[in-house]
């Protein structure tokens, strides 16, 4: 895994949590894709 990738990753459990608990649409879809894009930057490094 790239750090970069897990970053992302957690940062965006993080807001999707956040979003979830406060009823924020947005913040829970914001978090998603810095999900998205964290598995994104682990599958171009070659990182599992």
């Amino acid at each position: 895994m790239s750090a970069e990738g897990s970053t992302d990753r957690v940062k965006g459990k993080a807001k999707e949590a956040v979003g979830k608990a406060t009823g924020n649409d947005r913040l829970k879809a914001s978090g998603k894709a810095d999900q998205a894009k964290g598995t994104a930057k682990d599958a171009l490094s070659g990182d599992k």
